[in-house]
C-alpha cells in the first residue's frame, strides 16, 4: 500500500528537533510511566520539550496527547512562560486501543482542553480533521478523564479476575456464569472474561491515579492486588492438580494483549518467572514477538506436557492437542475451570 500523503511529500519523519521550529503544531507524544516506587514520572512532558526548547517560536499550539499526572498541563504551560514563550498549550488525551489507532482515530470522539478560549478553538480545529466529535473540558477535567478512563477499565478486569477465581474455588465455570448474567442483560453486557490485565497503561494510570489523590484509593489498589496477583493464584491452582516438579510447561502467548506484537508489562512474563521457580521446563512461545528464548509453536506442543494460554492470540483458539490447556480467557470454548 502506498500512502498518498508520502508520495505527495506531506509526511516525513525526522529524529532532527529543529524540524519543531518550522511547525505550527506540535503534539507531544512521550511514555508517561511510573517508577519503581509506582511514583509517577512528573518530567516526562517537559523533558521532551527541553530537548527541542531553543526551536520553539511564539504563536504555536503545542498539544498534549499523552496521558499525564493532574498538573502536567499546568506545569508545561508554566515552562513555555518561563521561557518567554507565547505559545498556546492544549492537552487532547490519545485514547485509541492498541492495533485500532487507523479505525478508533477517525471514530471516537476527541478529548479537547485548553486554558484560553483561543487556545481551545485551535486545537479544536486542528482536531475536527479526524472526526466532527469534540469533547471540550478544562486542562485539569481532560487529565482526570483520561486516568478516569484507563483505572475504570482496570477495575472492571480485576473484578472479573476476582469473580473467575470465586466461580473456579467453588469448581464452578465462570463463562457459563458470565454467560448467563449477560445474555440479553444490557445491564451487565460489560463485564469482560478472565485473563492477565496488563500492558503499558492501565496499571500505570491506576497507580498515578492513587498518588493524585495520596494513595487513598483502596480501589485502584485492590485491582492491582488482584491483576498482579492472578499469575501467582494461576500457579497455585496448577500445583493442585500437576506435579510440576516433573513437567514442562508451554506458556502461549508473551504478549500483554491477543493480536499484538508487544510485550510491554506482559503478565506472561511474571507467569514464566513464577513457573520457572517451580517447573522441569518451561516453554515459551509467540507468533508476534520476536525474542532468541522463544520456541516455535509447533516444539512447545511436541515437548510440553501441559500448555497454558497466557495471551489470547487467535491462533491458540484451536489447538491440534491432546495435552491439557489452560484457558483462563475462554478462547478454546471449553470452559475457564482450573
Amino acid at each position: 500500500m502506498r500512502w498518498p500523503r508520502l508520495a505527495a511529500g506531506r509526511l516525513r519523519a525526522t529524529t532532527d528537533p529543529a524540524a519543531v521550529g518550522i511547525s505550527d503544531h506540535l503534539v507531544v507524544v512521550v511514555g508517561t510511566p511510573v517508577d519503581e516506587h509506582l511514583n509517577p514520572d512528573l518530567g516526562a512532558v517537559p523533558r521532551a520539550l527541553e530537548r527541542c526548547a531553543e526551536h520553539l517560536r511564539d504563536g504555536q499550539l503545542i498539544v498534549l496527547r499523552s496521558t499525564v499526572y493532574p498538573g502536567v498541563t499546568a506545569l508545561t504551560e508554566k515552562l513555555l512562560a518561563g521561557k518567554g514563550l507565547r505559545a498556546d498549550v492544549a492537552f487532547c488525551p490519545e485514547r485509541i486501543a492498541e492495533g485500532r489507532a487507523m479505525t478508533e482515530l477517525f471514530t471516537l470522539p476527541q478529548i479537547v482542553a485548553a486554558r484560553t478560549p483561543e487556545a481551545l478553538a485551535r486545537a479544536e480545529k486542528l482536531f475536527r480533521h479526524l472526526t466532527d466529535q469534540i469533547v471540550p473540558l478544562e486542562p485539569e477535567e481532560a487529565e482526570l478523564a483520561k486516568l478516569f478512563t484507563n483505572t475504570w477499565r482496570y477495575i472492571k478486569f480485576a473484578t472479573a479476575n476476582q469473580f473467575w477465581m470465586m466461580a473456579n474455588d467453588f469448581g464452578l465455570d465462570f463463562a457459563r456464569i458470565r454467560h448467563a448474567v449477560a445474555y440479553d442483560y444490557p445491564r451487565a453486557a460489560d463485564l469482560p472474561m478472565p485473563g492477565f490485565a496488563a500492558g503499558p497503561c492501565l496499571f500505570k494510570d491506576t497507580m498515578q491515579l492513587a498518588a493524585f489523590n495520596r494513595n487513598n484509593f483502596v480501589l485502584g489498589h485492590s485491582a492491582m492486588l488482584i491483576n498482579e496477583g492472578l499469575p501467582l493464584y494461576l500457579v497455585s491452582r496448577l500445583e493442585d492438580r500437576f506435579d510440576l516438579a516433573t513437567s514442562t510447561v508451554g506458556i502461549l502467548g508473551m504478549a500483554f494483549k491477543g493480536g499484538s506484537d508487544d510485550p510491554r508489562e506482559s503478565l506472561a512474563y511474571k507467569l514464566r518467572k513464577i513457573l520457572a521457580l517451580k517447573t522441569r521446563e518451561t516453554l515459551c512461545t509467540d507468533p508476534y514477538v520476536a525474542d532468541d528464548r522463544f520456541v516455535d509453536l509447533d516444539e512447545v506442543l511436541r515437548r510440553a506436557d501441559l500448555l497454558v494460554i497466557a495471551a489470547p492470540h487467535e491462533q491458540y483458539a484451536r489447538l491440534d492437542t491432546d495435552k491439557p490447556v489452560i484457558d483462563m480467557w475462554g478462547l478454546t470454548g471449553q470452559g475457564v475451570r482450573v
